[in-house]
């Protein structure tokens, strides 16, 4: 099952709007569920490896939209978050998952040291690599990544739609949720479905916590956006909330920007 790597290994990213000037960066990590021919699907069916445990169906679609009424650079991943989770960090059991909620996952069983080591480096590193670059070009850089999820979870269904997530930086959060609360007709709520003690907070972490950027991580429930359509008009609406965000920012938190 763990295939010979003979071929030229994609790249793992996929930048929209290269020329952006905004301080806010997009971040898709799930945005794709390709997987080279070279991996043989990982042993999964169809039904799977298309399904929401390979990728965030739908927030590619938002992120967009959310690049273009922004004026933001996007970096999107280009493959199944099941050869490499771009959101966990290399030494996580859910990186390179041999199981993802009920399904095992054949080509990730027992993976050799080897392979381990050829997945960080030719997917997670140049990826992480090319975020690390874009920020080092923005004067006071926001981050913003977005996701989605799944409605009913191992059997539970989820009343929240949108998940404004943070970990030790709360700040831009905070002020999302201000201007939500008056702007939206969703259930949104902190840290839900997910939150800091899920482990789903690396990109936010190295890339944001740790350098002082300010950043959210944006969960939307993949059922409201299903279409293009649906997309486009959450995209609009989460580019508007980060928007006045940051403005509400400036007005009331003056020197943490």
């Amino acid at each position: 099952m763990h295939a010979d790597h003979n071929n030229m290994d994609p790249e793992p990213f996929e930048v929209f709007n290269a020329q952006a000037t905004s301080p806010v960066l997009l971040i898709c990590e799930h945005a794709s569920c390709h997987m080279p021919a070279e991996y043989d699907h990982l042993g999964l069916p169809v039904e799977h490896r298309e399904s929401h445990i390979a990728w965030d169906p739908g927030a590619l679609g938002a992120a967009r939209q959310m690049a273009e009424d922004m004026g933001a650079v996007l970096i999107a991943g280009t493959l199944s978050r099941l050869l490499y989770d771009l959101n966990r960090p290399p030494t996580a059991a859910g990186a390179m998952p041999a199981r993802s909620e009920v399904i095992d996952v054949p080509g990730n069983v027992d993976l050799p040291e080897r392979e381990r080591k050829r997945r960080i480096a030719h997917i997670y590193k140049p990826f992480h690599g090319r975020v690390a670059e874009a920020l080092a070009r923005r004067v006071a850089p926001v981050i913003v990544t977005v996701h989605s999820f799944t409605p009913v979870y191992l059997g539970k269904t989820r009343e929240v739609e949108i998940g404004l997530l943070h970990d030790a930086d709360s700040r831009l959060t905070d002020a999302m949720l201000e201007i939500a609360k008056d702007h939206s007709t969703h259930r949104v709520e902190r840290n839900a479905p997910y939150g800091p003690q899920d482990g789903v907070m690396h990109t936010l972490n190295i890339h944001g916590d740790a350098n002082g950027h300010p950043g959210v991580m944006i969960e939307v429930r993949n059922d409201l956006i299903k279409t293009g359509e649906q997309q486009a008009e959450i995209g609009r609406m989460l580019a508007g909330w980060v928007g006045d965000a940051l403005a509400w920012m400036d007005a009331n938190m003056a020197g943490v920007l």
